[in-house]
């Protein structure tokens, strides 16, 4: 298992541009399952999720050609389906989370799938019911099958249906959407998840002979049709990796341009970043980021604290609280954080305290930071990342802090960010892969 060792304490300058959106890539990589065609996706990111579900297709016998460095083509049109019960699929799937995404283009195109429970973060519960009930109002039938941490789907023909969604699931929304896109008759979706990445996956259906309306809403009306064919798709910038890097430029930047981030794509994230007194200049598509030698935290106007939480699109993603937590501990001023979707995914600011951070933990939801206004810099120290956003946060945290720290386990930062210790020390930061 490999770890990072981080010199802390070097400014960060230059110009850094954002891979292809993980959450997007999952999607449509799976979508490619819906037809016996070619399909060419552009701007892949090259990380261990996407690098694994693309292997596991291959077993599936999806052919796939690497067209490039980000562009692969995918044609599903001789599935080994038999491979799908295997018990080596099963524990595959096991530790992907992604594989949960096959679900409903199989269902939808073949009427049968079969999954394990998937895995992933270990950021608290991450529940499927909102696909299964999803799936069961399209017709299909489920069940857990006996001795096996397995579920098996069937359905002669989907049929579609009004339903309201009892969350704004992304996965599920994906998911239910890709079963019903060549169901029989009209599907509606309430309460449908409408993240950028839902919009790209339903805009790639529709070039692929989907009937789609609604998108962008939280009300979805697919018409379903017979068959899809193939298309050419290109992923956008991964909003959280923007996120992210203005999260580094902030504590350890001394003026870094973050290109090409389909700023239209972004919704709040950058005035989030400013409710946290951090300056972001837009220029055309790209945001720069000046020098910030301190940062004040705004009050809400009537001078009560500053609040963040995380809420469904168009709200603030639960992917970035991490990183902005981090950013928060050297800002001027105190912040709540309310993270209301995953009960432990702000456990690891345990490990920024230990690192001199000043925040208190109220409850698994709830942080109160309270800033060192950069008058006091963090500690180095060893940690061990719990999950993606967490790891890339304790990662920016090492860069700013004093002396070597050390982070392992950092097969989960790879897990949703490329190459990340390269293109940083391109910047001037000080980063060493280690194996262990």
């Amino acid at each position: 298992m490999d770890s990072f060792i981080i010199e802390g304490g070097h400014p960060l300058s230059g110009t850094i541009m954002p891979q292809g959106a993980k959450n997007e890539a999952l999607q449509v990589i799976c979508a490619t399952l819906l037809t016996d065609e070619d399909v060419t996706i552009n701007n892949i990111p090259n990380i261990l999720d996407v690098n694994n579900l693309i292997l596991l297709l291959k077993e599936m016998g999806v052919k796939v050609v690497k067209n490039s460095g980000d562009s692969y083509t995918f044609r599903a049109d001789k599935l080994n389906l038999d491979y799908l019960e295997s018990d080596e699929f099963v524990k595959k799937c096991s530790s992907l989370r992604g594989s949960v995404l096959m679900i409903g283009p199989l269902l939808g195109r073949f009427g049968k799938a079969t999954i394990a429970k998937p895995g992933g973060d270990k950021i608290g519960r991450r529940r499927l019911d909102t696909h299964f009930m999803g799936f069961k109002s399209l017709g299909a039938d489920f069940a857990r099958v006996k001795g096996r941490d397995v579920f098996r789907l069937q359905a002669k023909k989907l049929q579609g249906c009004y339903m309201l969604l009892d969350e704004a699931s992304v996965t599920g929304t994906a998911n239910i959407i890709m079963s019903a896109v060549m169901a029989r008759g009209t599907t509606t979706i309430y309460n449908a998840a409408c993240e950028p990445y839902i919009q790209q996956l339903c805009k790639m259906l529709n070039r692929m002979g989907a009937e789609i309306s609604g998108i962008g809403s939280n009300l979805l009306v697919i018409n379903g049709v017979d068959a899809l064919h193939g298309t050419t798709h290109t992923t956008l910038p991964d909003m959280i990796e923007v996120g992210s890097f203005i999260g580094m430029a902030a504590m350890v930047g001394n003026g870094i341009r973050i290109k090409n981030v389909a700023v239209e794509h972004l919704g709040i994230i950058p005035d989030t970043y400013r409710k946290l007194g951090i300056e972001i200049l837009v220029d055309d598509d790209d945001l720069m980021i000046p020098p910030q030698p301190h940062y004040q935290i705004e009050s809400f106007i009537d001078g009560s604290i500053m609040t963040l939480a995380d809420a469904p699109w168009p709200g603030l993603t639960p992917d970035l609280l991490s990183v902005l937590i981090t950013v928060a501990t050297q800002a001027r001023g105190s912040v709540l954080f309310h993270q209301k979707m995953f009960e432990s995914r702000l456990f690891f600011v345990d490990k920024l305290i230990d690192m001199g951070a000043q925040i208190i933990l109220c409850d698994p939801h709830r942080a109160v930071v309270v800033g060192h206004g950069k008058a006091k810099t963090l500690r180095a120290g060893r940690m061990s990342s719990p999950d993606i956003r967490a790891g890339i946060a304790l990662l920016i945290a090492a860069m700013s802090a004093d002396g070597k720290s050390r982070i392992d386990n950092i097969s989960q930062i790879d897990r949703g960010y490329e190459n990340i210790e390269h293109r940083l020390n391109a910047l001037g930061a000080r980063i060493e892969r280690i194996e262990c």
